[in-house]
């Protein structure tokens, strides 16, 4: 089961109170206060393993508690110090925290082994030995812990793939994926047999791979939840690249150039509404290429001929192709693999000139 937005509940631990304690030694006259200090709680924070691919750990346990400090003890005894719990997630998930104010973002744990704290465990009370002064030697005065932080959490898990594929239902991305990869899913001929994404590694050869993500079909007005399209346009906002998958058989009854723009609009008009300055929103930016599918079924070569026109006049590579005898594919992957290259260069010079800067 795939869940990629869930709602916890993450209590930090509180800190331990303080001792109110004497000594009372037989040969220690005027023993004096030796109340220990409490332990501080322990904080909660996320970690992000690659072994997880979903946040479904957490749609069933919404709650997660530190432990608590130990309250201090006589002779001068500090109080255990409460556990850390450290929560994994998935690599690619962003963290937001329930204000007033609305989400605010707290972590985007986007490589493996990104660890944050979320939850600050309370400090622990001082101990009475703590007061002591020459002209108070017997204070009886001690403090309580502090509580832990009480966080309300959103957990989005945002897919990192280096391609997207975007499309109508029943358009061939499934296919498509899984003839490129070992990705394995769900193929049927009617619309909307995909309702998770998938994720699949594509191989070239001579140490070349990439991730290829197969995002449910979309429909119009995605960008404003339409067939929880919102939900499935966030997962490409972390692609390199995005390939339009369109229909050019006459089995859907669409025209495959009105598909593209419908989608190509979507991608314009989305935005996330926890995160609307990012750049990553920024969907019809991406570099694109266009893949004209199940040409063996093609029927009607003057709906392939009105896509390549448009899809020239628009800049954007056309690639025919049928994942069902594999033409094509091939000039497909490796115009991937140039887009992706190049996005990485462009992504890697401009950090270096962020950091000169």
């Amino acid at each position: 089961m795939f869940v990629d937005e869930v709602d916890i509940q993450v209590p930090a631990g509180d800190g331990g109170r303080g001792c109110l304690s004497f000594r009372r030694e037989k040969f220690v006259p005027r023993g004096g206060p030796s109340g220990g200090d409490g332990g501080p709680g322990g904080s909660v924070h996320l970690v992000a393993s690659p072994h997880l691919n979903t946040l479904i750990n957490f749609r069933f346990h919404p709650e997660f508690h530190a432990e608590r400090g130990a309250h201090g003890q006589g002779s001068n005894r500090t109080g255990r110090a409460g556990g850390d719990l450290e929560l994994e997630v998935p690599v690619g998930t962003v963290a937001y925290e329930y204000t007033e104010a609305g989400l605010v973002k707290l972590a985007d744990l986007a490589r493996p082994a990104d660890r944050v704290r979320v939850a600050r465990g309370g400090r622990g009370g001082r101990g009475n030995a703590r007061f002591a002064t020459p002209t108070n030697r017997a204070p009886r005065r001690v403090e309580p812990g502090e509580p832990g932080e009480k966080k309300r959490l959103h957990l989005r898990l945002k897919l990192l793939a280096d391609v997207g594929l975007v499309g109508f239902p029943n358009a061939g991305k499934s296919t498509l994926i899984s003839r490129i990869s070992s990705a394995r899913p769900k193929i049927a001929d009617y619309p909307f047999t995909t309702l998770t994404p998938h994720l699949g590694v594509v191989s070239l050869g001579d140490d070349r791979s990439f991730v290829v993500a197969d995002v449910p079909g979309l429909i119009e007005g995605a960008h404003r939840g339409h067939g929880l399209g919102d939900q499935f346009l966030s997962h490409l906002e972390r692609t390199k690249v995005l390939v339009h998958v369109i229909d050019v058989s006459s089995a859907s009854a669409r025209d495959p150039v009105q598909d593209f723009e419908v989608i190509d609009r979507e991608l314009s008009l989305f935005r996330d509404s926890s995160e609307p300055d990012s750049p990553e929103n920024d969907l019809a930016r991406k570099p694109r290429l266009a893949a004209a599918t199940k040409i063996d079924a093609l029927d009607d070569p003057s709906r392939l001929t009105r896509l390549a026109e448009h899809m020239k006049q628009r800049g954007i590579p056309l690639y025919a192709i049928s994942a069902v005898t594999g033409e094509g594919i091939d000039a497909l992957l490796e115009a991937m693999w140039q887009s992706i290259d190049a996005a990485r260069r462009t992504g890697t010079e401009s950090s270096m000139t962020a950091v000169a800067e």
